[in-house]
């Protein structure tokens, strides 16, 4: 049984993915402190260079931002300048697309996109498109009924402008009425929206989701997860709250189970599984083992023989074993620690083009199970295969050290 479990530990909030009791994926959220991931606020201007295409966009006083140049010409301004191009103290509508990771400023983007369970509304692009995840039957049918539920409500923005709608993995099997339900929530948002926001001052935070833990609710699969487990009464007051407005098909998969001997970080033994995601070292059941090494650029991961006993006739038997095993937590790793960016896998050299070519194959389809976009590049000419991964969240052991001091 796949389970999505919510505790306090170590003065934070945890939130576990249990699939058949093992942790697939750890976040850490500051009980005091809510994530601006996902807001929308009226930002002002600050500085804009030319030489490395980017601007700098204040979402509060000091609270700087990014944003690339090119993004500003789709932008919903609420206040412009005598010039027509984007220009110093021009406020203007921009969401939190990536949180402050190390030393980099939080990212922010004009092309506005509004979260549901089932289907996304994004802003500046007329199309209407699905998840590459849904096979090509169910993709065609969904966008076909996602057409026609569109050209018989014609909506209207305030402000006139494009906007499209792309459905999630989730929305797998949904009927009609269950997407209709979710684009009409999405629309009349998105309006009030852009009118609330002409009548705002700067800085103003016009959206702001859930408890982040929470709203994680809305973007585990269908199949993710068959029980939400929590052990705090005020957490499942939230999550009750969440789901009877947003979810109310899934309000029977929320319990709560409070027991002041047995809470569920010892059940499941989650501290232990916390532990785990954290050490730099990682046993695999052959005994071999990888190192997980995350630098200021990029993550290495490297896989070692370790204790498993070599047979000198079988070693390229061997050598292909223990990738395909390390292939298999290698991308367990990388979901459950939150890794983005550029990360390279030092596999153990294979003699055999044709062994290299399915351990890639093999790897790639694993990648693709994760739901932030992960992408196998190649093989490098070192034999280094690399990978990128969606930057969205700090990396686990980022978010963990904020909270409680590693």
């Amino acid at each position: 049984m796949n389970q999505y479990i919510i505790s306090k530990m170590r003065g934070a909030i945890f939130s576990f993915l249990l699939e058949n009791g093992r942790a697939v994926e750890i976040h850490c959220d500051n009980e005091n402190r809510e994530s601006i991931l996902g807001n929308i606020y009226i930002g002002r201007i600050r500085d804009i260079s030319g030489t490395i295409g980017a601007a700098f966009i204040e979402i509060a006083p000091k609270s700087v931002c990014y944003i690339p140049i090119a993004e500003l010409n789709n932008a919903i301004y609420t206040k412009k300048g005598s010039s027509s191009k984007p220009q110093q103290g021009d406020e203007l509508l921009v969401q939190v697309s990536r949180e402050a990771i190390k030393t980099k400023y939080p990212s922010v983007t004009t092309n506005l996109t509004l979260h549901g369970k089932y289907i996304l509304l994004t802003i500046g692009k007329k199309q209407i498109s699905a998840s590459a995840k849904l096979n090509h039957e169910e993709k065609q049918r969904l966008i076909e009924l996602a057409k026609k539920i569109e050209a018989e409500n014609e909506w209207q923005t305030p402000d006139a402008r494009a906007f499209g709608w792309l459905i999630r993995t989730n929305a797998e099997g949904a009927d009609r009425r269950t997407l209709l339900k979710d684009m009409n929530r999405l629309y009349t948002q998105y309006c009030s929206l852009v009118t609330d926001g002409t009548h705002r001052v700067c800085y103003s935070c016009l959206f702001s989701g859930p408890h982040t833990w929470i709203s994680r609710l809305s973007d585990l699969y269908e199949q993710a997860a068959e029980q939400f487990l929590t052990d705090d009464q005020k957490i499942w007051e939230d999550a009750r709250e969440f789901l009877s407005l947003y979810q109310p098909e899934d309000l029977a998969k929320l319990t709560l189970m409070h027991d002041d001997m047995q809470p569920l970080y010892k059940c499941f033994s989650l501290e232990k599984q916390l532990e785990d995601a954290l050490t730099e070292r990682v046993w695999l059941k052959s005994g071999g083992y990888l190192v997980i090494q995350p630098t200021e650029a990029l993550t290495v991961i490297d896989v070692n023989t370790g204790k498993y006993e070599e047979n000198a006739r079988n070693r390229q038997k061997t050598f292909c074993k223990i990738n395909k095993e390390a292939a298999l937590e290698a991308a367990r790793q990388i979901r459950l620690r939150n890794l983005s960016g550029i990360i390279l896998i030092d596999f153990i050299n294979m003699e055999s083009g044709k062994d290299e070519a399915e351990l890639l194959e093999n790897l790639d389809k694993l990648l693709r199970q994760d739901p932030v976009r992960t992408t196998l590049v190649d093989m490098t000419k070192l034999s280094l295969v690399e990978i990128t991964r969606m930057k969205k969240e700090r990396p686990l052991k980022e978010q963990v050290s904020l909270v409680s001091p590693l």
